[in-house]
C-alpha cells in the first residue's frame, strides 16, 4: 500500500490533480456553506452544465476551454441572480430551465462537430488525465484569488448569508455581495469541471458543508470544519482512486457520502 501510494505520486498528473484538486476543494467547502444556508446549493448544479455547454463550444471551434467558459458561466451566475430575484421566476424553476438548456445546447453542438471525443467526455465525467500544465497554472492563480477574496470579505458574507436586512440596514451592499457569492462559485465550478465532470462537481459544494452542519454549530467552526474535510475527502478519494482504477470524480463523491452518512448517523445518537 505505502509503495503503491509512493508510486502514485511518481506521475506528473497525480501532481496536478492535487494541486489543482485541494484548492478547489477548499473554494468549494467555503463558498457551498453560504450557498446551503441560503437554500441555494443548487445553483452549482445549475452553473456546472453552463460550464459543459460552454466547453463543449469552445472544444468543437477549437477555442481554449477556460477563457471561453469562465466569463460565460460567471455571466450565467449574474442571469440566474437576477431572474431569481423577479418574483415571477423562483430560484429552482430558474436553475432547472438554465441547466437543462445549457446541457442541450453542449450535446447537440458536441453531435454536430466533433461528437462525444476525449475531451468532451472529461468534462462530462472528469479525468484527471485530462489536466495539462497551463490548467494547473489558471487553476492555481484564480483558486488562490477567490480564497484570498473570500476572507477579506468574510464578514460580510456572514452578514449577508444569515440576513440580508440586517446586512443592508448595517451599510452592507447585499447585492453585491450575492454576486461575489455566485462570480466565485462560477469560477469555482469551471476550474472543477476538468477533475470531477459535470455530473458531480456541485457534490464538492454541498456535502462538506452538510455534513459539518451536523458535526459543529457555529458559523466560523462549520466554515472551517467544511474546508477540512472538504481536503481530506479529496484526498483520500484520489488515493483509492488510483489504488483501486476507479473514477476519481466518484470516488470522491461516495467518500464525501459515506463521512455524511457518519456524520448523520452520530448526530442521531447523540440526540443533538
Amino acid at each position: 500500500m505505502i509503495q503503491m501510494i509512493g508510486k502514485m505520486f511518481s506521475y506528473p498528473f497525480i501532481i496536478h490533480a492535487f494541486i489543482v484538486g485541494i484548492l478547489v476543494s477548499l473554494c468549494a467547502a467555503l463558498l457551498g456553506v453560504s450557498l446551503v444556508l441560503k437554500r441555494f446549493s443548487m445553483i452549482g448544479d445549475g452553473l456546472s452544465h453552463v460550464s459543459f455547454g460552454a466547453l463543449s463550444v469552445a472544444v468543437a471551434f477549437g477555442w481554449a476551454p477556460l477563457p471561453v467558459s469562465i466569463p460565460i458561466v460567471v455571466l450565467a451566475a449574474f442571469f440566474l441572480l437576477r431572474i431569481t430575484d423577479n418574483a415571477k421566476m423562483k430560484s429552482d424553476a430558474a436553475i432547472a430551465v438554465l441547466s437543462s438548456s445549457s446541457l442541450a445546447i453542449g450535446i447537440t453542438v458536441t453531435a454536430l462537430t466533433t461528437g462525444m471525443n476525449t475531451d468532451v467526455s472529461s468534462y462530462m465525467f472528469g479525468s484527471i488525465l485530462a489536466m495539462d500544465t497551463t490548467d494547473v497554472i489558471i487553476s492555481v492563480i484564480l483558486s488562490i484569488i477567490v480564497l484570498l477574496l473570500y476572507f477579506f470579505c468574510y464578514n460580510k458574507i456572514f452578514a449577508v448569508t444569515f440576513d440580508e436586512s440586517f446586512a443592508q440596514a448595517s451599510g452592507v451592499s447585499v447585492n453585491f455581495y450575492r454576486m461575489v457569492i455566485a462570480v466565485f462559485t462560477a469560477v469555482t465550478i469551471v476550474l472543477g469541471m476538468r477533475m470531477m465532470g459535470a455530473m458531480l462537481i456541485s457534490s464538492l459544494i454541498i456535502f462538506p458543508a452538510l455534513t459539518s452542519m451536523r458535526m459543529v454549530k457555529s458559523f466560523r467552526g462549520v466554515v472551517i470544519c467544511s474546508a477540512v474535510l472538504s481536503v481530506l475527502n479529496f484526498c483520500i478519494g484520489l488515493i483509492l482512486s488510483f489504488l483501486y482504477a476507479t473514477p476519481t470524480g466518484a470516488s470522491i463523491v461516495i467518500i464525501n457520502l459515506i463521512v455524511f452518512l457518519i456524520a448523520s448517523v452520530i448526530q442521531k445518537i447523540r440526540g443533538v
